[in-house]
């Protein structure tokens, strides 16, 4: 999922330097959609994980 944020803000980036603005607000809330959902899940695997016992 990582990777699908990277790209939409390659995407976005690329967009904005050619002056696309429509597709600049729509890759780049995509790829911060994806980033976030990305930081939940991680945040949520770091929780739960599995635990070693010693």
């Amino acid at each position: 999922m990582l990777k699908w944020s990277v790209i939409f803000l390659i995407v976005a980036i690329i967009a904005g330097i050619f002056g696309f603005f429509n597709i600049v607000a729509a890759a780049a809330s995509i790829a911060k959609v994806l980033f976030f959902i990305f930081l939940i899940l991680f945040v949520i695997s770091l929780f739960t994980g599995r635990s070693r016992s010693l």
